[in-house]
Parts: structure tokens; sequence; C-alpha cells
């Protein structure tokens, strides 16, 4: 793929996670991925892990949030709330509207954990049914962050498009799938399943190092703000596109995928993207 035939459609940052985030104009990309994403975390007091949609009977509301970096740290907005992550009554706050007493924090618990639902059983049974969970060990990415697997997250157009093309509504949005870049890319298939193995440049400076297709979890079927809960957002990759993003894993509905920097760089939207 060519320079010429790819560009940065749009660049995402997530500062709370599982929350809402924000579009940029510019991203500068650190080793631990782009400045201010996954910044902060919801911890669950009671449990003590990190509180996550993967796990949505307990914290889809996470996704009626919305977290936008100001000056002073992050605003936090939705259903009526209106707190700074700098304010001592922001917890107590969204606790009340969680229904679980949670902490905001910038540093991760030690051998910090989040729980995920089985994304096929959620399609079965839906959101709001206890489901097996798999729990998984934050970090290994990039130690001290809020990281699931890798730094950087990627989705290209060609694959937003291919999943409209299956879905019984001829829909898609890749906010659902929670990017940090998206990648405008000609045609309609799941192009980034080549990329694996391979380094991207994109702009001048930044070199990443694709590492693994994105399974996907229960999220993209979620209420994300204002686009309503939609299961075929899931169940279009469940039937229609399941790779092995690792052998331990076996076949998982996948879209986009992850990446390591090997080279810092600030990104913006139109930038060049050649693999």
């Amino acid at each position: 793929m060519t320079a010429a035939r790819a560009q940065v459609a749009a660049l995402h940052r997530y500062p709370v996670k599982s929350l809402l985030g924000e579009q940029l104009a510019v991203a500068d990309v650190t080793e631990t991925g782009v400045a201010g994403d996954r910044a902060l975390a919801v911890i669950d007091t009671g449990s003590g892990r990190v509180a996550s949609a993967k796990h949505p009977r307990l914290w889809q509301r996470l996704l009626t949030l919305t977290a936008a970096t100001d000056a002073d740290g992050v605003r936090i907005t939705g259903r009526g709330l209106d707190v700074h992550s700098t304010d001592p009554a922001a917890a107590e706050t969204m606790s009340a509207l969680l229904g679980r007493d949670v902490a905001l924090t910038a540093t991760p618990p030690e051998q910090a954990q989040l729980d995920r639902a089985d994304p096929d059983a959620v399609l079965r049974d839906g959101v709001g049914a206890a489901v097996p969970l798999v729990t998984s060990t934050l970090g290994g990415a990039a130690p001290g962050t809020f990281f699931d697997f890798a730094p950087v997250h990627l989705l290209t157009t060609a694959t937003v498009r291919a999943v409209a093309a299956l879905h019984p509504a001829r829909r898609a949005d890749a906010r659902r799938y929670r990017p940090n870049i998206v990648v405008d890319l000609p045609g309609d298939g799941f192009a980034e399943d080549d990329w694996v193995g391979r380094d991207l440049r994109i702009g001048d400076d930044l070199v990443l190092r694709v590492i693994v297709a994105t399974p996907r979890c229960a999220v993209p079927s979620l209420a994300h703000g204002d686009l309503p809960h939609d299961p075929d957002a899931l169940r279009v990759l469940a039937r229609h596109h399941r790779v092995v993003p690792l052998p331990a894993l076996g076949p998982q509905p996948c879209a986009g995928v992850y990446a390591q920097v090997l080279q810092p760089g600030r990104v913006r939207p139109g930038d060049t993207v050649e693999v």
C-alpha cells in the first residue's frame, strides 16, 4: 500500500478508560500511545478492579459519559453530570450515577485487573445477563498504563464499510470500535489483517509496528452517547470476520489492529500512511 492510497481520516483520544473520548486536530504519539490517552481510570473500590464496559452488566453506563482534556486535567460530562478530575467530590458524584462505589485514579493499582465478558454470551443472553467473564491483568504493553494490550489502536474506513455492508441496517460507525487512528483507505474489506507484523509510517515521523488483530468484546454493541444499543455491530464480526489474534484465544470477532510505537511522532488528519 503506497502513501498516496491511504491517509489519516481522524484521531481520537479517550482520557478516561471506557468513557467516550474526544476527536483531535493533532496528536503527539509517544512510546505509550497518544499523549493523554487512558490517562485516568475508574476503579471499583469493592473489588479493586478497573471498571470497564467490557463487563457491560456492571459498567455499560460508563459509555454515557464523555471525558475531554483541558488545561487542568479531565472534564467528565453526561447524564446531567459535569465534574472535573481534580474535584475531590468527582468520585462520589460518579458513584451515585454508576450505582457502585468508585474511585478515579491516574495510577494503576498493582497488578491492575479488569473483567471481560464473553462476547458470544453477551450476544446470546443480552448485555444485562450474568455471563462468563475472563479476568486479565493490565500494563503488559506499557507498564504503569491502563491499556489492555497495546498503546495504539487503528481502524480503516474500508473495515467500517465492510461492517456496514454486512449489517442488516447497512450502517456502521467507527466510534463504536474506539480507535485512536482512523485510516482512510479505498474499498471495503478488513484490510488491516494484512498489516499484522508490518510497520506503518504515518506523517513525517511516526512509525508503528502492527502486532495483532483487535479482538472485539461486547463494547461495540453498547450504546455510545447518541449511538443506540446495536448488537449487530458485534454480531457482524462474530458471523463474518473471526480471526485468531493469538493462539491462546482461538477465533475471535475482530476489527482493527493493535500497534506498538517504534518511533514517536506528531500526526494530523490528512497525513499519509504507508505500509
